[in-house]
């Protein structure tokens, strides 16, 4: 059951992060708004980091639980 909770967990951070890292970058070096994150919240482009922050953390969180259910499995 870790295992696909952690699957579930890293996916939402790639997405998320995607978003992040894809909504400061229009933001910051086009002057646009790419993706569906600026039609969610309206933030500005250094937010958009703190995002794709959170989207890593996601991801090693997703990981580090799939890790620890595999680790329990061999003891």
């Amino acid at each position: 059951m870790r295992t696909i909770i952690g699957y579930i967990v890293e996916s939402i951070g790639y997405v998320v992060g995607a978003q992040g890292l894809l909504s400061f970058a229009s933001q910051a070096l086009f002057g646009t708004e790419w993706g569906w994150m600026h039609k969610v919240v309206d933030l500005p482009s250094t937010a958009y980091l703190g995002i794709a922050t959170v989207g890593l953390a996601l991801i090693v969180g997703g990981v580090m639980t799939r890790k620890t259910s595999q680790g329990q499995k061999a003891a």
